[in-house]
């Protein structure tokens, strides 16, 4: 394809060259870097695996795993320029590390940068390796990095806190609402109780995915064969990869199945998709139940954390469940891109690898920040508004449906009916139809004594 010009204080080289002027698209350098840190553990894994095999001398072995350290250690960073927006295998990423660990090692090794590398970028680095077989490992390695040190502790933590709520306002008996309609009552701890446990379901959810993402395509090559590997390379590789990153990673059991799907990608999205799902819902209830503070429902009370209005005065917004949203939003986006994506496996080979990497890099990265704000700025500082509960539960007509069982459906509708109608209270109109006396009212009617127990 003849000559390339590469800028001379860089470690890369003409393949990574070209598709930098090939695929001028979006901002520069969007190939997420938790891609280039996956690469960084699994082309070391691939020398020592190599050596051990036989096929790569120990010194190849030792300057390849030393620039990959140095790339592990971030000191690499502005050496890896590619976008997501390139071939869907991933094929320039993995050339862009393989000359960088090439360039890199040979100066390590007391040569200069510019000189022919005496490792060289295909045959030592990218040894018993392809395109087609690295970028799927790359992806499972950073999106099961991500899941488990990043989203999952965090979103734990809003959990946990919900959960204290839920048991702190067990007591507190309120107006319960179906179709945003007033219905009968329950505690605010009954609420939040289900808050935390769409938190608990759906970080169960997740964990679930997990042992489908710790499967390594590693070791497949260019159609799931293994082409070119040495015998038992898959196993070794995926052995090392764990030990670096100290993840129960594996070889996968299907090779073939890990090339031309990625199935395990829009799984374990699915379950960061449930969890927005349910953020969104909570969210969006506590925001309901804190509007007001004199014209909505005004049941709790969230932190106040700046103003709200640049021509209000005093207003104040529920910001944060504002963010969670447009987060939820978001990743609900990101799951649609990551599904159709999925579709894209056309024999053996998926060809849209780098935007399902990076659209669920973003999710999980989104979803975590996202509840570590919600729970720090909002969730923490969550009370009831008492005075607002016990206003709004002593005029619901809802409460009427204690009577049901004493009087009969079609009577206690009547009470309702007519309270609604004349501005009266239950129990004004109860004794005034002459279906109940007032001590039987009293006796019969007791909100506390119809929210059950929380379990």
């Amino acid at each position: 394809m003849g000559e390339v010009q590469v800028p001379a204080d860089k470690y890369w080289a003409a393949q990574t060259e070209r598709s930098r002027n090939n695929f001028k698209i979006g901002p520069e350098a969007s190939m997420p870097k938790e891609i280039i840190e996956a690469f960084g553990y699994l082309k070391k894994a691939a020398a020592y695996a190599n050596h051990d095999l036989g096929v790569l001398p120990v010194e190849k072995r030792d300057l390849i795993a030393q620039a990959c350290d140095e790339i592990l250690a971030n000191k690499l960073d502005d050496q890896f320029p590619l976008v997501i927006w390139q071939t869907g295998s991933g094929t320039q990423s993995n050339m862009n590390l393989n000359e960088v660990i090439s360039n890199r090692a040979h100066v390590l090794n007391g040569g200069k940068l510019g000189e022919k590398s005496i490792i060289h970028p295909n045959d030592d680095v990218n040894k018993s390796q392809s395109s087609n077989d690295t970028y799927p490992t790359a992806m499972h390695i950073a999106a099961y990095k991500k899941v488990v040190e990043v989203t999952i502790p965090c979103v734990e933590r809003l959990q946990k806190t919900l959960a204290q709520k839920a048991d702190a306002f067990k007591d507190v008996v309120k107006i319960g609402r179906t179709h945003l309609m007033d219905a009968t009552p329950l505690t605010l701890g009954q609420e939040f109780s289900a808050y935390a446990a769409q938190l608990d379901f759906g970080l169960r959810a997740l964990k679930n995915t997990l042992p489908h993402l710790a499967q390594l395509a590693l070791g497949g090559t260019a159609v799931g064969t293994g082409l070119n590997t040495p015998k038992g390379y898959d196993v070794k590789v995926a052995d090392y990869i764990a030990k670096f990153t100290g993840l129960p990673f594996i070889t996968a059991e299907n090779k073939f199945e890990a090339l031309a799907t990625h199935d395990a990608v829009v799984e374990t999205h699915g379950a960061l998709k449930q969890l927005a799902v349910s953020l969104y819902k909570i969210a969006n209830d506590i925001r309901l139940l804190a509007s007001g503070p004199r014209s909505g429902i005004g049941e709790i009370l969230i932190p106040e954390n700046e103003p709200g209005s640049s021509i209000m005065p005093g207003k104040v917004n529920p910001t944060q469940c504002e963010a969670m949203t447009m987060v939820c939003a978001q990743v609900l986006g990101n799951d649609t891109t990551i599904s159709f994506a999925g579709t894209q496996g056309h024999f053996q080979l998926n060809v849209f690898k780098p935007v399902m990497a990076a659209n669920f890099l973003q999710s999980a990265q989104l979803l975590a920040d996202a509840c570590v704000s919600f729970d720090e700025h909002c969730a923490v500082g969550i009370e009831p508004n008492f005075p607002r509960i016990k206003k709004q539960l002593d005029d619901s007509l809802m409460l009427v449906t204690a009577l049901n069982t004493h009087i009969g459906y079609e009577n206690a509708a009547k009470i309702a009916k007519t309270a609604h109608k004349n501005g009266t209270t239950l129990k004004e109109e109860a004794i005034n139809l002459g279906l109940v006396t007032a001590e039987q009212f009293d006796e019969w009617v007791r909100p506390e004594d119809m929210v059950g127990s929380l379990k």
